[in-house]
């Protein structure tokens, strides 16, 4: 039975951002604050990722527990330490938070047959407790991505074909 009435529900529903949110502004501040420089909301790029830094070639989704259901097996429908589903209206979650799941799956997999890293960020991860150490996770993630794809990779080289003995060395007379 839920404790508040349908209008009550609405405007609390309605109150509820797709950007700018808390944990958003967390981890922006975080990355700004060890020098990554980033755009918000690419339009272009599927599922509009919450961040994007093309010198890294990385989007990062800032997901909220509840609405992406994390760590919930959707088999079972059992709750996780961080993602509790209402008991009113179950049905209605439970298909809500499967589709929320299985798109942010597909557009992670568009996105990574562009050439994309996707990193993905959890609300409970950014609680006082643990924003450091998620914050310097992330900040070694994306430099370890950048020296991954600017290292020099192993080529091998033609082989030089053996000069002729009798062509003389620069040091020789």
């Amino acid at each position: 039975m839920d404790k508040l009435s349908p209008e009550q529900r609405h405007k609390n529903m309605v109150a509820i951002r797709a950007k700018d949110t808390k944990p958003e502004i967390i981890v922006r501040k975080g990355l700004w604050s060890r020098g990554f420089r980033y755009r918000l909301n690419h339009k272009r790029l599927p599922g509009r990722p919450d961040i994007v830094l093309r010198k890294y070639r990385t989007c990062i989704f800032v997901n909220g527990c509840f609405w992406h259901g994390h760590n919930v097996d959707m088999e079972l429908v059992e709750n996780s330490e961080c993602c509790k589903i209402p008991k009113s209206n179950r049905d209605f979650w439970v298909a809500k938070i499967r589709r929320n799941k299985e798109r942010d799956n597909e557009k992670q997999r568009e996105l990574a047959k562009m050439g994309w890293h996707c990193i993905t960020v959890w609300e409970c991860e950014l609680k006082p407790s643990k924003r450091e150490e998620t914050l310097d996770s992330l900040a070694f993630t994306l430099n370890h991505i950048w020296l991954q794809d600017h290292s020099l990779k192993n080529v091998a080289y033609a082989a030089i074909e053996e000069e002729n003995d009798s062509m003389l060395i620069a040091a020789e007379e």
